[in-house]
């Protein structure tokens, strides 16, 4: 069942059959009561019927109103022609007539004679009219007309029925309460004489398809009978498969929606209200003008029609299934935007907030005054009261939005880092001198909390280095007895390798211990500089050197790119080597081995847009890369923090505070300190003021 409901194929099929059966219904219907209408009176030919009578008969009549007009000279239908047997001869303008009357103007010839004045009012050419009257009363069918008495052989318009015909003859109530038949004035003074002629050519008009229609009804009077039931039950029966199947689409649960789906209701359906009157009215009117073409185009655009209304019925139907029929419309959408403005008003009402309240209620008041003064507006005070009410009005907004500046700039402070912050709240009114207040106790707050914190830190820096002197002096101790000890002739070698161990150790710990205590001097600012002029080129150069047979134990090459020229800075050398030896010390530990090492050094200038022409720098860029030998599962922000390392086993020595120690040396020397880790790549970035 879930593949019928989801299947595209039977849907397309379903839509393009619905049309043809719900055509084949309205043919039936129509085929139905055209034959109850006029196949009812046992009529075999379509001149027999009283459709035929009446058209006839209105095509007579209408043609004597026009001979009337124009004898009153209020039209000019007819052609004056040349006089026959000394009578005046009219030539009705056929031209002109072509599209009247259905089309049976094509097949019907008269002559009508003005009693008064003997003129002639026809559309036949002739020498002889009065041969053409006597061969019309010889015709197959005929109709003439003189001072009351009617010849014919069409049997609904003969003496007995043409009391029927309102176009003929109107009814006329008596005294007496009965009605009696009055022939129409215009007719009265006319002779007419007429017949149909069904051998002439006249083309495809509605007459002749009326014909044709009613002939082929009596021939297939049974047809209707089958094709009527059959086309319901199919009609009925893809209707509900297809309200059924509709928004369902395979491997989707809810209802899928289009982006016509997705217009205004309302929208959707003017447009279709629209296009489907345009598309309606055209398909009529080319019925009427009836021709092969234009019976083509009805059935063209019967079918527009069709699509326009089957794209309005499925978005309906996927609009109800996903329960957002009324949420489609406009208004809906309107209302509830209202609706939730409203909401929000007086919800803010309803907080416990007084200057929520007094906002509305002045705002209130805005609108009250100034519509007051508005509808006073041609009153001479009340312009004066308007212009002054707008004054007061923008002093009292500017002097509020003054005062919260005053409050945006003293957070600003606060956010920057400066605690002396002080807000006058004799100055505010309302909520905003609370808000001073609360600004006012977070500044000392923040003031506080800093002399607290620097406090706390040199605490710590102090505890930091006691505890490392107290270390100190036993450790010292430690190192000289081992010392002593290496120079005693020990030949076990168990315990030669224990002095060893117990050197290196002694000798790792001596090194964290004054990392420690000058990781605590560097972050407290406890540090004395005494700045000089260095060559940074030449600094680089010792401490390679110096750490050449480290290097080399690893198998690490050292690629240097430096300028010719020399490169000095204002530093600390002692500092600044520090730095060096840091960064030389953790490519030892965690490089890679036998992979390369890369220290570029440049000058540049770190203003944006700065193009120096005479290779005046400011700045002095070292950038140092190596690949880790271990995976850097960890950021930045963390190796720079102390006591990280980048091997989490803590395998290699180390006290984690080496970069920490560059960083914080770096910056107190107006230099500035990155690292960048790109999956194993491991890189410094040093930006150091010349």
């Amino acid at each position: 069942m879930e593949n019928l409901r989801t299947s595209k194929a039977l849907k397309f099929i379903s839509y393009i059959l619905f049309p043809i059966f719900v055509l084949l219904i309205g043919l039936s219907i129509f085929h139905l009561s055209f034959l109850d209408e006029y196949g009812n009176t046992g009529a075999t030919n379509f001149i027999d019927t009283e459709m035929f009578a009446n058209e006839y008969v209105y095509y007579i009549t209408d043609n004597i109103a026009n001979a009337n007009d124009q004898k009153n000279n209020d039209t000019r239908m007819f052609i004056q022609l040349e006089d026959v047997d000394g009578n005046e001869i009219y030539y009705l303008d056929r031209d002109y007539m072509y599209s009247y009357y259905n089309g049976i103007n094509e097949y019907i010839d008269f002559i009508i004679i003005d009693k008064e004045t003997n003129a002639i009012y026809t559309n036949m050419r002739t020498s002889d009219y009065n041969s053409e009257i006597e061969n019309m009363k010889n015709s197959t069918k005929y109709w003439n007309y003189d001072d009351g008495n009617i010849e014919t052989n069409i049997e609904y318009i003969n003496n007995d029925n043409i009391k029927y015909n309102s176009t003929f003859q109107y009814a006329v109530l008596g005294e007496d309460g009965e009605s009696t038949y009055v022939v129409n004035k215009e007719i009265t003074g006319y002779t007419i004489y007429s017949r149909y002629n069904p051998d002439k050519t006249g083309g495809l008009t509605n007459f002749k398809i009326v014909e044709g229609i009613y002939e082929f009804c009596l021939e297939h009077q049974n047809l209707p009978v089958y094709i009527l039931p059959i086309s319901v039950i199919f009609t009925f029966a893809i209707a509900i498969y297809l309200c059924w199947a509709i928004g369902h689409e395979k491997g989707k649960d809810e209802i899928t929606l289009g982006y016509i789906d997705k217009i205004p209701y309302e929208i959707l359906f003017l447009a279709w209200a629209i296009l489907l009157t345009i598309f309606a009215t055209g398909a009529i009117e080319c019925l009427n003008i009836a021709n092969y073409i234009t019976i083509i185009f009805a059935f063209v655009l019967y079918f527009i029609c069709y699509i326009i209304c089957a794209i309005t019925t499925v978005s309906t139907i996927k609009r109800l299934k996903a329960k957002k029929f009324i949420k489609s419309f406009l208004i809906y959408k309107i209302g509830k935007w209202c609706f939730d403005k409203l909401k929000i008003l007086f919800d803010t009402l309803d907080e416990k907030t007084t200057e929520n309240k007094r906002l509305f209620w002045y705002y209130l008041l805005f609108i009250i005054v100034s519509v007051m003064l508005a509808c006073l507006f041609y009153t001479g005070i009340a312009i004066i009261l308007l212009i002054g009410f707008w004054i007061w009005s923008y002093y009292k907004i500017k002097k509020y939005i003054l005062d919260q500046e005053k409050i945006k700039k003293a957070l600003k402070d606060i956010y920057e880092g400066k605690n002396d912050v002080r807000l006058n709240e004799d100055e505010l009114k309302g909520a905003l001198r609370e808000m001073a207040v609360y600004v006012n106790d977070i500044a000392s707050g923040f003031s506080n909390a800093i002399q607290e914190s620097l406090k706390s830190e040199r605490l710590k820096t102090e505890l930091i280095t006691n505890v490392s002197h107290d270390i100190k002096t036993p450790l010292t101790s430690i190192i000289n007895y081992v010392d002593l000890l290496k120079k005693e002739n020990i030949q076990d070698e168990k315990v030669k390798e224990y002095i060893d161990i117990l050197d290196k150790k002694s000798q790792r710990l001596k090194k964290l211990t004054e990392d420690l205590v000058e990781a605590s001097k560097v972050s407290s600012g406890n540090v004395k500089l005494n700045f000089e002029s260095i060559d940074i080129k030449e600094l680089f150069n010792q401490t390679i050197g110096e750490f050449k047979d480290r290097f080399e134990q690893k198998d690490l090459k050292i690629e240097v790119q430096m300028p010719e020229n020399d490169i000095k800075i204002k530093a600390d050398s002692r500092y600044l080597y520090r730095i060096i030896e840091n960064l030389f010390s953790n490519i030892t530990k965690y490089a890679l081995e036998g992979s390369r090492v890369y220290i570029d050094v440049t000058e540049n200038n770190k203003n944006k847009g700065n193009t120096n022409s005479n290779n005046s720098y400011n700045y002095i860029n070292i950038n140092i890369k190596n690949i880790s030998k271990d995976k850097l599962n960890i950021s930045s922000d963390e190796l720079m923090q102390r006591f990280v390392r980048g091997d989490k086993s803590r395998y290699t020595e180390g006290s984690g505070l080496g970069l920490s120690i560059a960083k914080s040396l770096t910056e107190l020397q107006g230099g500035k300190f990155d690292i960048i880790i790109d999956g194993d790549l491991f890189k410094v970035e040093i930006d150091w003021p010349k």
